[in-house]
């Protein structure tokens, strides 16, 4: 199938695009678009071809939310607190949504990836933090999703010392091809096998409609009092839903398909279908699990998530519990492939080595090795005996979540730097939704750290305070914010050309100005540095904790 309505072809300007490879033609698992391909698409059928060219980046950026941490996460939060968090879901949606379209144009307008965004525009010293925060970060996620292969396979009568290993060369098989089309089409069939199971998994658990409807739309919690370990989980949930890792890979993955401004339309569209898709799933398992398990001896009573697959099928037959099973093998298999690709691109772009599922393994040794050993050592770590793996899964997710604030701050930046973005940067009310998800999320960290140094305090005050105070700066923000534009907007609307949106892409990084930072800026970047120290040392307290049975 390919959707291909060519011109001629056109002079561009030099761009930043550190690898060749990621120029050329689209060639998506469902079809090809050619790289000078301007023509407009003027019917349904010349644009569903197209959109089925183009999709991909987005949609297993978001279905890999639902990976073994997610899956695990979602299942604590169905069995332990039933639907009532069904509220959390809905309103990760549009933060799925703002974030994950914001890394859509910078992918596709400035061709360079995150990280090394990151580094060029504010500094060696960040640059090194996200490149060693996210190599951190997502090693030990994949090790979760090794973690959920294991438990799966584990349900069917296979032993970890195999599906392990197995799954481990499957895993670098399918990417070491030297065909992005190839990669593209093995993440396709894993989705298309979970998205099958999800209908399943709620026939089964006979759920009530009213229920569902109201935990999803009127926010609350099981037992009415919130505590730091429902706020651990609450995070946690966050944390794999909006993964830092996420930012990354799709914008790497857009570059590597080779996306430009003049599809981003087409990718944005399928970046919204996998924000629903999303949340569709991790729905389904808290619903799944919460009505299996409501009013029986395991209510409340979740260790990991293969004992909730053991569960599943004891109280509702094994159909149910090979159905869970199934979820969380492909979820976890998606996650490793997404998750391993997102620091090898990462590594490739910011030490400028080749780095594209287009080249072959003889091209591109390095990047190809990288994953490959990424992939091995997670793996022989989960074979050790006695490992705390539910804890681990449950940790790996809130860390995420902790650090996810300080990723938004440089989401946002760059979507406000024109030298990076020119015509493409962010309006006035994605900074707005932007600045109060970032706030949300920032408050729900301290949150966590004070009830967890002080473990008396009462949370729910706490809670009160700290969202009137958010109120309230966001408001002095904001104001300040409009007044600045008043007086500026004249000026801008005069000096300002403009610019043709679909042919703008970042000039190479060496001539961009270099950004001036005030002084409330710098105040602000050295708030987020002792930001991110607390509250990871806040969270690595409460793990140990709970891993000694203190809650």
């Amino acid at each position: 199938m390919t959707a291909t309505f060519e011109l001629p072809e056109i002079s561009v300007l030099p761009t930043a695009v550190l690898d060749e490879a990621h120029l050329g033609d689209i060639r998506g698992a469902f079809g090809t678009v050619r790289q000078h391909d301007h023509a407009p698409r003027r019917n349904w059928k010349q644009r569903i071809l197209t959109m089925l060219a183009i999709m991909g980046p987005g949609l297993i950026t978001a279905v890999g939310d639902n990976d073994a941490g997610g899956v695990s996460t979602y299942s604590q939060a169905g069995q332990n607190y039933g639907t009532s968090l069904l509220w959390v879901i809905l309103l990760l949606i549009p933060v799925l949504i703002v974030n994950q379209e914001m890394v859509v144009r910078l992918g596709a307008v400035t061709g360079v990836g995150h990280a090394r965004l990151i580094t060029e525009r504010f500094g060696k010293f960040w640059g090194a933090f996200s490149v060693g925060d996210l190599f951190l970060l997502n090693f030990l996620t994949i090790v979760t999703e090794f973690i959920g292969i294991s438990l799966a396979m584990s349900y069917f009568g296979v032993p970890p010392y195999i599906s392990v290993p197995v799954s481990a060369v499957l895993l670098i098989v399918m990417t070491v091809t030297g065909s992005f089309r190839r990669w593209e089409g093995f993440m396709y069939l894993l989705i298309i096998v979970n998205l099958l199971m999800v209908p399943t998994l709620i026939f089964l658990s006979k759920p009530d409609g009213g229920t569902i409807l109201h935990d999803t739309l009127v926010p609350g919690i099981q037992g009415g009092k919130l505590n730091s370990d429902i706020l651990l989980l609450i995070i946690a949930i966050v944390g794999t839903t909006v993964a830092p890792w996420q930012l990354f890979f799709q914008q790497s993955n857009v570059i590597d398909k080779r996306i430009t401004p003049r599809w981003i339309k087409y990718e944005q569209a399928d970046t919204y279908f996998g924000a629903v898709i999303t949340a569709i799933g991790a729905a389904s398992l808290i619903i799944a699990t919460a009505f299996t398990f409501g009013g029986t001896g395991m209510d409340g009573q979740f260790q990991d998530a293969g004992t909730v697959a053991s569960g599943l099928a004891s109280l509702s037959g094994p159909i149910m519990g090979a159905a869970f099973a199934m979820f969380l093998l492909n979820a976890s298999i998606i996650g490793a492939a997404a998750v391993t690709l997102s620091t090898t691109y990462a590594f490739g772009d910011t030490f400028k080595i080749r780095h594209s599922l287009h080249r072959s393994w003889k091209e591109a040794k390095l990047f190809y090795g990288i994953y490959a050993a990424l992939v091995a050592v997670a793996a022989s770590i989960v074979l050790i005996p006695n490992a705390p793996l539910g804890l681990i899964t449950v940790a790996v997710q809130a860390l995420a979540g902790v650090l996810l604030p300080s990723a938004t701050v440089f989401l946002l930046l760059l979507c406000n730097d024109k030298a990076v973005l020119g015509p493409w940067v962010n309006k006035f009310w994605l900074n707005v939704v932007g600045s109060i998800i970032v706030g949300i999320l920032v408050v729900l960290s301290f949150i966590l750290a004070i009830t967890t140094m002080f473990p008396e305090v009462d949370v729910e005050l706490l809670s009160i305070g700290l969202t009137l105070a958010l109120i309230v700066g966001l408001a002095i923000t904001g104001l300040m914010t409009l007044i600045n534009r008043r007086k500026n907007g004249v000026i801008t609307a005069v000096a300002e050309p403009k610019l043709d949106r679909l042919n703008w892409r970042m000039p190479p990084l060496e001539v961009l100005p270099k950004p001036v930072w005030s002084t409330a800026q710098k105040i602000a970047m050295l708030t987020l540095r002792g930001y991110l120290v607390i509250t990871v040392i806040v969270l690595v307290v409460k793990v140990v904790s709970m891993a000694m049975g203190n809650n």
